[in-house]
């Protein structure tokens, strides 16, 4: 979501020239530099980084614990091999090995919904976070707007569907990003409602490509 205030934009390329000459007074600002110096975005990097550490440090040991299981299920495998053996222990061991086989098959599934949950929260909470900080952007740029009486503000990042900014060229002294760089900086903020240990990203500026959660591997499946 890079687009701010342009769906004015084929409006204003079908106003005569005239219109321009009449005083509008027209301001560009930079979102991307905005998203990025928020107070909020480092604050929401930290916290993501730190969920993401915790979630991979529960991943692996719910994958040690499998690991382990599955070395259970081949040493029973091998003690069946042994000639050795009785029928009767052989026939205890089979069911041994089968019960841990099912026990297997319920770990797996537990670390395929550990996974998912903790993706989808993931995307759940950057959003939540990348919508604040655009809230917070969004009114103090509505004051200044106000304020000031500006016409049309472009985001000289926003990207058209070719892939470039519809802002092709604007005068430096229309570009009013720094004020509002410091107003961000000096507006009191409310706190933010990411959980405290939330899931991973990037920055939530370049939420549309975060940094996914610790990601399972596919889960080994036992030897027969």
């Amino acid at each position: 979501m890079k687009r701010f205030l342009l769906s004015a934009f084929a409006l204003i390329l079908a106003l005569p020239g005239a219109a321009f000459a009449q005083g509008m007074k027209i301001g560009t600002l930079d979102m991307d530099r905005l998203f990025k110096e928020h107070p909020k975005t480092k604050e929401a990097e930290v916290r993501f980084n730190e969920t993401r550490d915790a979630a991979k440090k529960e991943y692996e040991d719910k994958a040690e614990a499998y690991k382990k299981a599955l070395e259970d299920i081949n040493r029973i495998k091998l003690q069946l091999d042994a000639p050795a053996l009785s029928a009767e222990a052989k026939s205890q061991k089979a069911k041994e090995r089968e019960d841990k086989i099912v026990s297997l098959r319920t770990m797996e599934q537990g670390i395929d919904q550990f996974r998912q949950s903790r993706e989808q929260q993931f995307q759940q909470d950057v959003m939540k976070v990348r919508q604040e900080i655009l809230k917070e952007i969004t009114d103090i740029v509505m004051e200044k707007v106000k304020a000031e009486n500006y016409d049309y503000v472009f985001d000289k990042t926003g990207q058209s569907t070719n892939g470039f900014s519809p802002v092709l060229y604007s005068r430096e002294e229309v570009d009013f990003t720094a004020n509002i760089v410091e107003a961000l900086r000096k507006a009191p903020r409310p706190s933010s409602s990411a959980p405290k240990s939330a899931t991973a990203t990037a920055t939530p500026a370049k939420a549309a490509s975060p940094a996914k959660a610790a990601t399972p591997a596919s889960s080994p499946k036992p030897k027969p």
